[in-house]
């Protein structure tokens, strides 16, 4: 059988294809879009005009990938942005005109999937703790069951957004996007408790582009990348040393995916305040998150929303 996710993020568009059989899954196509979505949203309250049509283009894109790779089932989930935008409506219209239903997920929802996604790549151990840094909020989630995950209302849009940084940032920007981040995954994050986490898995573009650019990745391979780890010294030096370069310089480094290079920092300030926040001694990268997690799903569902 053979299935598609889509996951229309804040900052990225993106879709899977794979091939199921049995209980095995077999990736056949990764898309991906970055479209900044939610670029405009805490200015207006909206999707901007020119967002707006980069990410339908995407998603006409991605119905023609799945019709002609012969797609079975699909599934197509919304996040932060579309759980908060004015304009929401307009777009899941305009979304289905090309071809694609889209689900708006609750927190609760994204969390759960991203464990199960994360869990179809690594094996699980006691004390874990997911963590997935979107462009519109950041989840936690330590189980698939209710009550266990949290979902924080800063992504690496939403930090640039209220706190907007120079070119290069200037040393106090630096330490108050720090500080910011630092005062919200803590608080946020009570439910944990104080107990420290033995490890934190870390999932999405930051986490993978922070590993690409440690092993100097011209090429990203998800098999260099799923289970690799990050001391907590290398995570800290690449925070410093990402902070006070530009735009263009970070981009000009090996493993920088174009589009990302701006919002690298407040990415890697919401690592570092996680790592402080849980005493870990580093984290794990997982290439798996939300789109395996969509597919695991598939076949369970009633309806396939990204099928018109």
């Amino acid at each position: 059988m053979r299935l598609a996710a889509i996951d229309i993020g804040t900052n990225t568009v993106r879709m899977m294809v794979a091939e199921r059989e049995g209980k095995s899954v077999r990736p056949l196509a990764r898309y991906q879009r970055i479209v900044g979505l939610g670029r405009a949203l805490r200015d207006t309250g909206n999707i901007g005009e020119k967002e707006f049509g980069e990410a339908v283009g995407a998603l006409r894109e991605f119905r023609r990938e799945i019709d002609r790779l012969g797609v079975d089932a699909c599934r197509s989930c919304g996040t932060a942005c579309l759980r908060e935008a004015g304009n929401r409506d307009r777009f899941l219209s305009a979304a289905l005109e090309a071809g694609i239903g889209i689900e708006v997920i609750g927190p609760a929802e994204e969390g759960r999937l991203v464990w199960e996604g994360i869990r179809s790549a690594l094996p699980g151990r006691p004390g874990d703790i997911a963590m997935d840094v979107g462009g519109g909020s950041t989840e936690f989630t330590a189980g698939p069951r209710e009550g266990e995950s949290v979902s924080l209302p800063v992504g690496v849009v939403v930090l640039s957004s209220l706190l907007p940084l120079s070119d290069p940032p200037r040393a106090w920007e630096w330490k108050a996007l720090t500080h910011y981040a630092q005062r919200r995954v803590d608080d946020g994050t009570a439910l944990f408790g104080r107990r420290k986490k033995r490890r934190i898995i870390g999932t999405a573009g930051t986490f993978t582009t922070l590993l690409a650019l440690d092993r100097r990745m011209t090429r990203y391979d998800p098999d260099r990348i799923n289970g690799a780890r990050l001391s907590r010294g290398t995570v800290l030096r690449w925070a410093g040393r990402l902070s006070v370069l530009t735009d263009a310089q970070r981009l000009r480094l090996p493993g920088m995916e174009k589009g990302r290079e701006r919002f690298m920092v407040p990415g890697m300030a919401l690592i570092c305040a996680a790592v402080r926040r849980f005493g870990s001694d580093g984290v794990t990268v997982s290439d798996a998150g939300l789109l395996e997690g969509i597919i695991a799903g598939i076949g369970r569902q009633k309806q396939n929303p990204c099928n018109p």
